[in-house]
């Protein structure tokens, strides 16, 4: 099968929206209790529309259907989705500052197909391309495998509340890059 990676766009809205949910409620199980990933889901995960609105938001495409999404910012905000009411559009300096990984998700008939690998050097690419040399994240559990294989550092796990009394474990993780990524 062919995959394609495309730019979002607001008519992509809805099936990336299912496509989180499906992927974290599948995914996620092994590292979060349902209620954590539920109310993780109300904010903390999924889709921020400022990413589609920068065009820094991507599917993967396979079979004509989204198996996948992820982007990057040039914003403050770290993570969450566009319900989350502490976000910060403020733009990041490139010459300061490390671009943002954001929101990346696979299907789960997907996985360990190397696209989440190919999703991760597209982005870094194109922050690369805007100027950033630098990039963090903010990892779920189950994301951490492919970022520290790819590069990324981890920084001290902290516990995010995503609504009073429910904490979802979140990894800081950063990587410098020295060349364009291929």
């Amino acid at each position: 099968m062919e995959y394609l990676i495309e730019l979002a766009n607001q008519t992509h809205i809805n099936e990336i929206s299912k496509l989180i949910k499906l992927s974290a409620r599948k995914l996620c199980i092994t590292d979060y209790t349902p209620k954590q990933i539920e109310d993780a889901l109300r904010g903390a995960w999924g889709l921020d529309n400022q990413l589609i609105e920068d065009e820094t938001y991507y599917l993967i495409l396979g079979n004509d259907e989204i198996i996948g999404c992820g982007g990057w910012s040039f914003r403050k905000t770290l993570f969450g989705s566009s319900a989350r009411k502490d976000r910060d559009s403020e733009r990041l300096d490139p010459i300061s500052d490390a671009a943002r990984i954001r929101a990346f998700f696979i299907h789960p008939n997907y996985v360990r197909k190397g696209l989440g690998k190919k999703l991760l050097i597209h982005c870094e690419q194109k922050a690369w391309d805007s100027g950033f040399t630098r990039l963090e994240l903010g990892s779920t559990l189950p994301g951490v495998h492919l970022y520290k294989n790819q590069g990324y550092v981890m920084g001290k796990p902290y516990e995010f509340e995503s609504s009073p009394d429910i904490f979802v474990t979140i990894i800081p993780m950063e990587k410098t890059l020295l060349s364009r990524p291929v």
